[in-house]
């Protein structure tokens, strides 16, 4: 039923990675008799449906690195942002929903090389052909909410979650390196999203690079970018480059 529900909502896949269970502690040896005892059956499924179904070695999470970090670092800012809240099935799937959106609005890569696109690619674009967007909503990091106020609590918490996310999502774009050199390879023309604070949930700054700064020491520190907005001039550890193509191949 799980993953006729995900056809329904996404489309036939054509490959589906399963990692066997293990990461489930409590459930680890029901989930492991079950895909033991069923694992041929969900091929000849998937075989049928002509699905391409993976089950990754046990004791392997590193096979899955990249969509079990992904998935670690969302489990870990939803605990902190709902904290104690007890939500109906009803709130949480709600919640849910909006957290898997603002992850899936997530810059990838710039749509294309001219300095007037300030589109990038996201998870989005391959879900409904654009980027995800979200309804407008007040501010209420410093609201002091009621346990009656469960909408405006529910909408709280998702802009808990989004403020703690995005920061984490930029700092791994951000390359931590010494200022004294030009690792960030910053060129006239790139594509990078601008480190805001308070911006609301999907709402993703990008820009143009227009003029680099050097300074005495020819080390680029600060930057022009031109944004849907005019130009902006910001510090070189507040913007983040987002992949190039020669950069995906390497």
């Amino acid at each position: 039923m799980t993953l006729r529900r995900f056809v329904s909502r996404r489309g036939k896949p054509v490959e589906i990675w399963c990692d066997n269970g293990r990461n489930f502690v409590s459930a680890a040896k029901e989930l492991n008799s079950f895909l033991k005892n069923n694992q041929q059956s969900l091929i000849d499924f998937a075989t049928h449906e002509k699905i391409k179904f993976i089950f990754s070695p046990p004791y392997a999470p590193h096979f899955g690195g990249i969509w079990e970090a992904g998935v670690k670092s969302a489990k870990f800012f939803i605990k902190r942002a709902m904290g104690n809240s007890h939500l109906t099935f009803e709130e949480i799937s709600t919640l849910f929903a909006q957290v898997e959106s603002i992850l899936n609005s997530r810059p990838l890569h710039p749509l294309s090389t001219s300095p007037d696109d300030f589109l990038a690619l996201t998870p989005g674009h391959f879900l409904i052909g654009r980027p995800l967007t979200a309804l407008p909503s007040p501010d209420l990091k410093t609201e002091n909410l009621t346990t009656t106020q469960r909408y405006a609590r529910l909408e709280q918490i998702r802009q808990h979650f989004w403020r703690r996310w995005q920061k984490e999502y930029i700092s791994e774009l951000q390359l931590r390196t010494k200022w004294r050199t030009n690792l960030a390879k910053l060129n006239i023309g790139d594509l990078v999203l601008i480190q805001e604070d308070d911006v609301p949930p999907l709402s993703w700054r990008l820009g143009r690079i227009t003029h680099l700064h050097p300074g005495p020491d020819g080390v680029h520190r600060v930057a022009d970018i031109k944004t849907t907005r005019g130009s902006i001039r910001r510090p070189v550890v507040r913007i983040c480059p987002l992949p190039k193509a020669e950069d995906l191949q390497c």
